[in-house]
């Protein structure tokens, strides 16, 4: 291979941020990072504890410094404490309380704790704007459905996160929530005009951008008006014209995971790469699946691209340009993690609401309705049993509950119903109604978003299923 051959392949490789199976970096990523790989971005599968985390990034550090990324948005999307649940609230509790300098203090919080570890990109917070109820993939992930308060919000995430000297990413551009398609599984749309567009789904970026937010996120969502059926993350008119153009940003912008079926299932993952390269991007995010055979793919794609015309090398050298300002920029402080005086629990307390009175509880039977996780959160545990170990903990499937022989379980007993995004399944609205309408007395607590609701006698809206959520809920019905 030429120098002039090894170096476009560098280039090509700079423009990746890789995953891998296990808690230890293999051989490859550690010789693909010599070779000028991007970075990394670090899954629950990742993650066995912060010490086991450090030596993770610290060898990965060995021969350069790569970005090192995680999805840490507090709430129910969290890495470093995906086999417990995050101790953080997440956006839709700190846009409940409306306080941004609790959401500053709370991402601070965060970022902290990802500098101890090593991890300098965090691709949190979610900007957008939840305005549709049934989001099977943003939902409590969202400050809100109000662009206002989800701009201040964001602003105030960002500036939490770079405050402790940790990038923040915000995501999803143009705006991911006003979809009812989850872009992991198809091409979601988002049919408005651009008056719309700009008024809504757009202000917290802009909002963000003039915060000075290093990095923003692509989303794999069409928006007819700007993209026609090709989604943003393909777009030259999203990526270079909206974002670059007309709202002015100059930072890395970072796909989202490139293996998700809207890329993978309309053009491929390399091809993939190379038109979202040719659009605007400057960093890869792969996601979770593809491994060392497919990054090789993905690289020599790239370089073929460049040698056939169909990417300018330019491009490459200029997404080359922004990724090195951004490392330039992480330095090497050795940011040390400090007692955060419960940051976490505090504002999952200022978030949780009770509607109606609670009764003490007498041998209680909690009954948790399980919902399907969705592929942003994966299998992180949520529900009251830490918080309430004295408990009898039932989980059902809302569809084959016995309701009989649940409530009959319950006779002279507390019967505590929780549930996770009732609004979205119609299983689990039946299964809370049928219970409530022999027991008026329960308590319901909603862990997701409180747009449903049954006549209980007492109803917590907790606006997430983190640990911190959950104990909070809890000290309610335990005061």
């Amino acid at each position: 291979m030429s120098q002039s051959d090894r170096g476009l392949r560098r280039l090509a490789a700079g423009t990746l941020l890789v995953a891998f199976q296990g808690t230890t970096a293999p051989d490859w990523v550690l010789r693909e990072l010599d070779n000028g790989l991007g970075g990394v971005t670090l899954f629950g599968f990742n993650v066995a504890g912060p010490d086991q985390v450090r030596s993770l990034t610290t060898t990965l550090r060995a021969s350069a410094e790569p970005v090192i990324s995680l999805d840490e948005e507090g709430g129910d999307v969290t890495r470093l404490a995906y086999h417990v649940g995050s101790p953080y609230p997440g956006n839709a509790a700190l846009g409940a309380v409306d306080d941004v300098d609790l959401t500053c203090r709370v991402y601070a919080a965060i970022g902290s704790e990802l500098a101890a570890c090593g991890i300098n990109l965090d691709l949190a917070p979610s900007a957008d704007v939840n305005t549709e109820a049934d989001n099977p993939v943003i939902g409590t992930r969202s400050f809100g459905a109000d662009p206002a308060l989800v701009a201040r919000h964001t602003v105030a995430a960002v500036n939490g996160l770079q405050s402790v000297n940790v990038a923040a990413c915000v995501k999803h551009f143009p705006g991911h929530g006003a979809t009812r398609v989850d872009s992991h599984l198809a091409v979601p749309v988002v049919d408005v005009g651009l008056d719309v567009l700009r008024a809504r789904e757009l202000a917290p970026f802009q909002a963000a951008i003039e915060a000075g937010a290093k990095t923003v996120m692509t989303a794999h969502v069409a928006v007819p008006v700007v993209t026609g059926d090709t989604p943003a993350t393909l777009s030259p008119a999203a990526l270079t014209g909206l974002l670059r153009g007309e709202l002015g940003y100059d930072g890395v912008v970072i796909t989202d995971a490139l293996d998700m079926h809207a890329i993978t299932k309309s053009v491929g993952l390399a091809n993939g790469a190379v038109l979202t390269l040719a659009a605007g991007a400057d960093l890869i995010c792969l996601g979770p699946i593809p491994g060392e055979d497919d990054v090789q793919r993905v690289i020599g794609e790239i370089v073929a691209a460049v040698t056939e015309g169909r990417l300018p090398a330019a491009r490459l050298e200029e997404a080359a340009e922004r990724v090195g300002a951004l490392r330039a920029w992480f330095g090497t402080p050795e940011v040390i993690a400090t007692a955060q005086n419960g940051v976490g629990l505090h504002a999952a307390r200022r978030a949780v609401q009770l509607t109606g009175e609670t009764e003490p509880l007498v041998e209680p039977l909690v009954i948790e309705v399980d919902t399907p996780p969705t592929i942003a959160v994966g299998n992180v545990p949520w529900g009251v049993g830490p918080w309430l170990p004295d408990a009898e903990i039932v989980r059902v499937e809302p569809a084959a509950a016995d309701v009989p022989a649940l409530l009959a379980k319950a006779v002279n007993r507390s019967l505590v119903i929780v549930v996770k995004d009732a609004h979205r399944y119609q299983a689990s609205q039946e299964l809370v109604s049928a219970l409530v309408a022999a027991r008026q007395d329960a308590t319901v607590i909603e862990m997701g978003l409180p747009v449903w609701r049954p006549d209980s006698a007492a109803y917590i809206a907790t606006y997430g299923a983190a640990r911190a959520n959950a104990q909070a809920a809890v000290e309610l019905i335990t005061a």
